[in-house]
């Protein structure tokens, strides 16, 4: 069971520890095949049983090959029982966790199970994939050990039955000592194929003269990867549908989990660029597929030794890359060193130095890139040139969707001094949106790449949740909750492994279909109360330190909040600037505020005045505060009398209380059918004998 767990581990990119190792005398074999080294894979854990799972790949099976002393892995598939049977089935998310593998082998019902074949004579050491390394030699006619083969007695014409057989491409390279010294004995045949055998052993032989090879003798060889990428049914070779040719079979291919990190892969791959989008094309029936692992996909390893065994699926994975411009060496998707090259040929990528771009050629890349706008344009910050320079000066107006939309005219310089070369730093800030909560910081998140769509992830908590009400500059996180619509919509899926790990959200993004959406709920939920100040009787004016009133005349502190949930209520609190003396008064909303009446102005009501709005909603409370007011109290202005002016002053006077006794009675019949005035007796200087507080719309209560 050791060696299971190294291949595990290895498959996760972790190292194997002692105690982490069953003692178990677990065992492995093949049975049902050819010979051997062909067939079902079986484990022995208690009893024998085959091994299930959909996610091994080659690498996957080149350990267990290497551990039945079996060569080489061929190939791996799922075969489909007519019944499901109790398999074993191995939890690679236990192992990764540190877990003893005897915990993480469990009992499983299933109709499939892994098929592998394995070289039951040659076998590549040392290489950098499964296509590569030194070669060592078995006769399949007994039980001798494995021997290297001397490059005398290996040509062109054997490389290519050796890789042929290894189900890799052509021979591309055959060199000694390419992978190391010998460190088995010498084969005792000179091999003479003719190049179209299927199997070294099928190929002429006769005694080799040497028993030893030289130092750096020993052949290593390296065969061409047989797998081809391509996308399809795109408006360019740079975008579409993404097919893989595998095993000699053109096949879409499938991944349940891929980001904008996978699709950079496959587009320098396919030498086209940076990734710009992905998405999802549902099929109307299951169809064979190549379904690649993302984890396998993302470190580097040869695209074919990611293929996993399961090979049906009802939809298969596009990309569109851009075919004009990439950024290379940068530390994220929005950032690197440009190069740009002509979509209108075959020619190679160029290099721009700085003196043909500036800030509004900046900008066009940018969007062309799906990023945000530049933030740092600086020569080397991505390294130094490794392309020839291209030949045009760019002019662009800004607005322009692609670098070569704009103007150019041919550029005056031929190389790029050093240091000279446009380094390009996009800001990366994610199109992301909390809609139909009643505020921006509740309700269904949505992501924008490309497309505005629902977000979805089974395994989000509360610090996910925290990621992206921090993301919308909304506090902290309050809740969040899967919500079951009532059909299956396109979604984007993000996974919280890759969520607290990433600092774009966009990069976490993966095109899929459900009916599970996340609801969030933070902190802010709350917009801002307004609070304000006026004078019924005297003018209250604004001053650079806050708004005056006039001692002896009616003023009126207003809360008033924007329309987002209904109830709730308004809290005035008061601090005296005389006492520090604080109180507070609440009412609740009409029409969404509440006018808080002091008849008489007295200066121990000069202080500062902060409106708060609490709310009961979501099934939690809200609160939000407003900004503070100072207000402070003066005499009124005197105004000069004349005796030339007495008789006017009293003409005016008598007009004024004519009217306003008549204003007054019309009010105060008014008010007696509509309002309810309740008065507050004021605390505040209540040894002088200020005014009260009386409250508009409601019957208000002392907290």
């Amino acid at each position: 069971m050791d060696h299971l767990l190294l291949l595990l581990l290895w498959s996760s990119g972790t190292q194997a520890e002692e105690n982490h190792m069953s003692t178990e005398p677990d065992e492995l074999r093949l049975v049902g095949g050819d010979s051997r080294c062909a067939g079902i894979l079986e484990l022995k854990h208690e009893d024998w049983r085959p091994v299930a799972g959909r996610d091994w790949t080659l690498r996957d099976a080149a350990v267990v090959c290497k551990e039945l002393d079996c060569g080489s892995v061929v190939s791996i598939r799922h075969k489909e029982e007519s019944l499901a049977r109790l398999q074993w089935w191995i939890r690679k998310d236990c192992v990764r966790s540190g877990s003893a593998l005897r915990e993480c082998v469990v009992s499983s019902y299933t109709d499939f199970t892994l098929n592998l074949t394995c070289s039951d004579s040659v076998r590549l050491l040392d290489g950098t994939s499964l296509c590569s390394g030194r070669l060592e030699v078995r006769s399949n006619q007994s039980n001798q050990g494995w021997s290297s083969v001397c490059e005398a007695d290996f040509d062109q014409q054997d490389a290519e039955v050796v890789c042929r057989e290894l189900g890799c491409g052509a021979p591309s390279a055959l060199q000694g000592a390419l992978y190391g010294e010998v460190e088995a004995p010498v084969g005792s045949k000179e091999f003479q194929c003719g190049g179209h055998e299927s199997a070294l052993l099928d190929c002429r032989s006769s005694d080799s003269a040497r028993t030893t090879c030289s130092p750096g003798k020993a052949v290593g060889l390296t065969c061409s990867e047989p797998d081809e990428l391509r996308l399809v049914g795109g408006d360019s070779r740079c975008a579409g549908i993404l097919e893989l040719k595998h095993e000699g079979d053109w096949r879409p291919v499938t991944g349940y989990v891929w980001t904008l990190k996978e699709a950079a892969v496959f587009c320098r791959e396919l030498d086209c660029g940076s990734a710009v989008s992905i998405s999802w094309r549902e099929e109307s029936s299951d169809t064979p597929m190549w379904q690649l692992i993302p984890e396998c996909v993302q470190s580097g390893t040869v695209l074919g030794e990611c293929v996993s065994v399961f090979t049906y699926s009802s939809s298969s994975q596009g990309f569109t890359c851009t075919n004009s411009v990439r950024l290379l060496d940068g530390t994220s998707l929005c950032s690197g060193r440009l190069e740009v090259r002509s979509n209108q040929s075959n020619q190679g990528w160029s290099s721009v130095c700085e003196a043909d771009f500036d800030q509004q050629d900046a900008e066009v890349v940018c969007r062309e890139l799906g990023c945000g706008a530049p933030s740092a344009l600086q020569g080397a910050l991505y390294g130094e040139v490794e392309a020839p320079v291209w030949s045009k000066e760019f002019q662009c107006g800004g607005h322009e969707s692609a670098l070569l939309d704009c103007r150019s005219s041919d550029s005056a310089t031929t190389t790029c001094s050093p240091g000279k070369a446009v380094g390009l730093t996009c800001s990366e800030s994610d199109e992301i949106r909390l809609v139909e909560g009643g505020s921006r910081c509740a309700g269904r998140l949505e992501m924008k790449l490309g497309d505005w769509r629902p977000v979805s992830g089974t395994d989000w908590n509360m610090p996910d949740a925290a990621v992206v009400c921090r993301e919308l500059d909304c506090g902290s996180a309050v809740s969040v909750e899967l919500r079951q619509e009532s059909s299956d919509r396109p979604v984007w899926r993000i996974s919280s492994d890759c969520l607290q790990s990433e600092s774009v959200l966009k990069a976490c993004l993966t095109p899929s279909t459900s009916t599970f959406i996340q609801n969030l709920i933070c902190s802010d939920l709350l917009l801002q109360p307004i609070i304000s100040v006026s004078s019924m009787n005297g003018v209250s004016q604004v001053h650079q330190q806050g708004s005056q009133v006039f001692r002896g005349f009616s003023f009126t502190i207003t809360c008033s909040i924007q329309p987002q949930y209904p109830g709730g209520s308004f809290h005035l609190t008061f601090t005296s600037s005389s006492s520090n003396a604080e109180h507070n008064y609440t009412q609740p909303p009409f029409n969404h505020s509440a006018h808080f009446l002091f008849p008489v102005a007295q200066p121990a009501h000069q202080g500062n005045y902060t409106c708060v709005y609490q709310v009961y909603v979501f099934s939690h409370n809200f609160s939000s505060e407003s900004h503070r007011l100072s207000v402070s109290v003066s005499d009124p202005p005197e105004f000069p009398v004349k005796v030339v002016f007495l008789p006017l002053t009293l003409l005016l006077l008598s007009a004024t209380l004519y009217f306003y006794c008549k204003a007054t009675r019309g009010q105060t019949s008014s008010r007696q059918e509509d309002t309810e005035l309740v008065n507050y007796p004021l605390d505040v200087g209540a040894a002088e004998g200020e005014g009260d507080v009386q409250g508009v719309h409601s019957t208000p209560s002392r907290i």
